[in-house]
């Protein structure tokens, strides 16, 4: 079955797939690069620092990189990627499947409009599960409301990343028979496996000692994923330590208040992480915090559960039922909580027996929903639609 993939650049955790759907005898895939951002190096707006990963992103699978034409050329906003090239690479391809991996820039409908001219297979991907946008804006998610059914209407079929985001696609009214189940992952291999510095090491670097709980959270420091829940409620949690891998606007702000909180010590920042660093981060700690209102799945609590971390997560990460199951692999807390959160770090910190008990099943979990399991499901349901459309 010939794919295409359109996407808007690389991005570190997806690239580990494309390799995989490249060795893969059911599928020949190409993967429409819109943007070479990520590859090449840039200023990532939330980081606040430039940024370029530090893993081979254009390695080991066929990929194409149509001129962008956009007069202001950046991955964000409907007209800031233009690439009208998608257009004859679908007429000339002969692709049984587009997959847009987006429908929010000009580009995404080139592609869209050309497969179903030239007969392919349309297919959009989202993570949304729910109709809450991270600004909060009312009137964007009331459009969200109105508009988001008709345009994955347009497609054959839409691939969602998780269970919550499936529920959320049968509510807005989509046929079941066209909700595909492609899990988010990561390549857990290259997090479950030795290596970068000792936990020891990296404790030291970070000034922790070396027998006392830490609480990890890696991101950007950025206002809708509320790291400043993370310091208020570690203030309420005796002797526990808390690393930020992670830069962003409000570092400032969070330097400061866990000034004020007395928790000097206690806090670290690291600063921005590059991915062949965040394996020895995750060993050196003892569980993730992801506090986030916005979050549509949640990839470090992939990370962390391939590291043999547990994870305590807010409602709002798409990763809540699927990966983390409360009192099982982890916990889950309400938004903005802070007291219940502080309830669970606690048990996390004070109780290392429960907490190796629950981070084994983490780790466990996470041996089923890999990269073979995506695989899988992008091939499945690339099968049905190429044999739906020809039935």
């Amino acid at each position: 079955m010939k794919v295409l993939l359109v996407v808007t650049h690389p991005v570190q955790y997806a690239v580990p797939l494309y390799r995989l759907y490249n060795a893969d005898p059911r599928l020949d895939v190409t993967v429409a690069y819109c943007s070479l951002q990520g590859a090449e190096a840039g200023l990532d707006p939330d980081f606040g620092v430039k940024v370029a990963w530090d893993v081979p992103l254009l390695d080991g699978y066929r990929w194409v990189n149509p001129p962008n034409r956009s007069p202001r050329p950046r991955i964000e906003g409907l007209f800031g990627l233009i690439n009208p090239g998608l257009w004859n690479l679908i007429r000339t391809g002969k692709f049984d499947v587009v997959i847009c991996f987006g429908y929010r820039t000009v580009s995404f409908w080139i592609g869209a409009i050309a497969a179903k001219y030239f007969g392919a297979a349309l297919v959009f991907t989202t993570d949304a599960h729910s109709w809450d946008v991270w600004k909060g804006l009312k009137l964007k998610s009331t459009l969200k409301r109105v508009v988001v059914p008709r345009i994955l209407a347009f497609g054959d079929a839409v691939l969602a990343p998780s269970s919550r985001t499936a529920n959320h696609l049968l509510r807005m009214g989509l046929d079941s028979r066209r909700i595909f189940l492609t899990p988010y992952v990561v390549s857990t291999e290259f997090f479950a496996r030795t290596q970068g510095a000792s936990r020891i090491e990296s404790r030291r670097a970070w000034g922790v000692p070396d027998d006392v709980p830490v609480a990890l959270y890696v991101g950007k420091l950025v206002p809708w994923k509320r790291p400043q829940d993370l310091l208020e409620a570690a203030a309420r949690v005796r002797g526990l330590h808390v690393v930020l891998a992670g830069d962003g606007r409000i570092r400032p702000e969070l330097e400061a208040r866990a000034a004020e909180l007395d928790l000097s010590g206690r806090v670290h920042f690291s600063g921005f992480v590059n991915q062949s660093q965040l394996p020895a981060m995750y060993r050196a700690a003892d569980f993730l915090v992801l506090p986030s209102e916005y979050e549509p799945f949640g990839l470090v609590v992939n990370e962390a559960f391939a590291c043999g971390l547990t994870a305590v997560v807010t409602e709002a990460c798409g990763c809540a039922g699927d990966l983390v199951r409360n009192g099982e692999t982890g916990f889950v807390v309400p938004v903005g909580d802070v007291t219940e959160l502080s309830r669970r770090l606690n048990t996390l910190a004070s109780d290392v027996e429960m907490r190796k008990s629950i981070s084994a099943r983490a780790r466990s979990l996470i041996d089923e929903w890999g990269p073979r399991e995506n695989v899988d499901a992008m091939a499945g349901a690339c099968r049905q639609l190429v044999q739906g459309l020809c039935a």
